[in-house]
């Protein structure tokens, strides 16, 4: 069974680091090494940043960015042709054969329109009700490294749809019926008080990752993050981890906060 990772926006390599990344040489280690891979990247901030340099005002949603026409072009661009190729190429570099897709293709991922909590119209940002595995199955079964962007198609593919990252890789980890899905972001762990390191939560059942998605503690980002955790593995994914940017395979061994699983 493969590990999926889904590489948060606020973590992954912007364009002006040099040398490699040390998640991503990690990754492509543990993917030479007979692991299979599937990386799911985020890519928030830059949206953010091209969208406003474009002068094109941001809102969200219960964390989710309201998509009109015009940002829906912008986060295709952004996600697919700028963050994806330089995710391909990072882990070329480093020896991967890495292949760059989104949900787009093969019909991947599939969404109808979403809402907000109270009903609020968020544009073109949709819920993946069905993910079809058969590509990324076939890439990874010829030994590469699938890095896929976080988008998906209307049912009867007339348009894309702008999916939360977290939730779009929750969606590939259940269907793959992944061994483990790692959301690595920039906090070590979930917290039961956003402002305080210390409290940092080592593993919830499904039954209290639920009881916490009610609490003002899962706010902002995190409300997405654990939602997904929790929908991985009711999909069919062993255990959720959430972590900071170390180890994947510290993260593995429990420096983590650990979603369900034994």
């Amino acid at each position: 069974m493969p590990i999926v990772i889904k590489y948060g926006g606020s973590v992954v390599i912007p364009r002006s680091v040099e040398g490699p990344d040390p998640i991503l040489a990690e990754l492509v280690q543990l993917h030479l090494g007979g692991t299979r891979i599937v990386l799911v990247h985020g890519g928030g901030p830059e949206i953010d940043r091209w969208l406003a340099d474009r002068h094109v005002p941001t809102r969200r949603v219960d964390g989710l960015r309201v998509t009109d026409e015009v940002t829906l072009e912008v986060t295709e661009a952004v996600l697919c042709a700028t963050i994806n190729k330089r995710l391909v190429r990072a882990c070329a570099a480093l020896g991967a054969r890495a292949v760059g897709i989104s949900g787009e293709d093969a019909d991947t991922l599939v969404a109808q329109t979403a809402h907000g909590s109270h009903g609020e119209d968020l544009g073109f940002v949709g819920d993946v009700t069905a993910c079809d595995p058969s590509l990324i199955n076939l890439l990874l079964a010829a030994n590469y490294l699938p890095v896929v962007a976080p988008l998906a198609v209307a049912p009867d593919d007339a348009h894309a749809y702008n999916v939360n990252a977290d939730l779009a890789a929750a969606a590939i980890a259940g269907a793959l019926h992944a061994r483990a899905f790692i959301m690595i972001t920039n906090v070590e762990r979930v917290r039961r008080d956003p402002k305080d390191p210390a409290s940092g939560i080592d593993r919830l059942s499904l039954d209290e990752a639920r009881a916490f998605v009610k609490t003002p503690a899962c706010e902002g980002g995190m409300l997405p993050k654990i939602q997904a955790a929790i929908a991985a593995v009711e999909a069919g994914a062993a255990a959720s981890y959430i972590c900071g940017p170390h180890s994947i395979v510290d993260a593995l061994a429990g420096n983590a906060t650990v979603v369900g699983g034994v």
